[in-house]
């Protein structure tokens, strides 16, 4: 934990206050230890910049869920609307 908040430039208390709003959730290590996968360093680095610039870290962990949910949706969406397209018989004259 230690190197990854100082990898990121912030404090082992940011990493613990997002992993307890459910931002990030580390993988722990057979001595308890938290790792971290490049993904959730991105994610928290995002968290940090929303912080900076005065979103409260509750404000911040909650748009950056709705915002991997909503890129989510769209790529469900998008792939619905590749094989509906690939079925209607317009596509395929």
């Amino acid at each position: 934990m230690g190197r990854a908040a100082e990898t990121l430039g912030t404090t082992q208390g940011f990493l613990r206050a997002i992993g307890e709003h459910r931002l990030i959730t580390p993988l722990r290590s057979a001595g308890g230890d938290r790792r971290y996968s490049r993904y959730q360093l991105r994610i928290a680095a995002r968290a940090r910049e929303l912080v900076d610039q005065g979103t409260p870290i509750e404000a911040a962990c909650r748009i950056l869920i709705l915002e991997d949910q909503l890129a989510e949706a769209q790529h469900v969406n998008a792939a619905y609307r590749r094989a509906a397209a690939s079925a209607s018989p317009t596509a395929a004259a």
